[in-house]
């Protein structure tokens, strides 16, 4: 009995580090999505920024406009308000809070900031993003950004 019990503690222990460890690589890996957003951002590369997203008429994103579906639509939105770079100013990323809800999907609850010149003025909010995974990359299917 004790080694049958042993042996079925070292297999819970041996499957906990290894979800332990996916865990921990699922987490950085959408960390980097969002790095990537930052550095296309402040590049002036709204193309690059969306890469990110789900490209699917399905994607969600609600602003202070209030939801816009679809990636085409998205974009569209995102080169009417920031047209030039300098509307574009720098972009930073503060995570508070990134869960993995399962091995396909995440979310992501954090701040975001605008730093731009005096004429146009420093914007900030926050934001809530769905992940999915979705052919083994992980990309914003909903994005609520205030």
């Amino acid at each position: 009995m004790k080694k049958l019990f042993s042996t079925f503690l070292i297999f819970v222990i041996f499957h906990l580090a290894a979800f332990a460890q996916n865990y921990t690589a699922e987490k950085l890996a959408i960390s980097q999505v969002l790095i990537k957003q930052q550095t296309a951002w402040n590049n002036g590369n709204i193309e690059a920024y969306m890469s990110h997203y789900w490209h699917h008429d399905s994607l969600q994103f609600i602003g202070k406009k209030g939801l816009t579906y679809g990636w085409q639509n998205t974009l569209n939105n995102y080169k009417k308000s920031y047209p030039d770079t300098a509307s574009m100013g720098k972009l930073f990323f503060n995570i508070l809070h990134l869960d993995i809800i399962n091995k396909n999907c995440a979310y992501v609850v954090g701040k975001w900031s605008l730093v731009r010149n005096a004429e146009k003025g420093n914007l900030s909010g926050h934001f809530t993003l769905i992940f999915k995974k979705i052919n083994k990359k992980w990309v914003i299917v909903s994005d609520h950004s205030s």
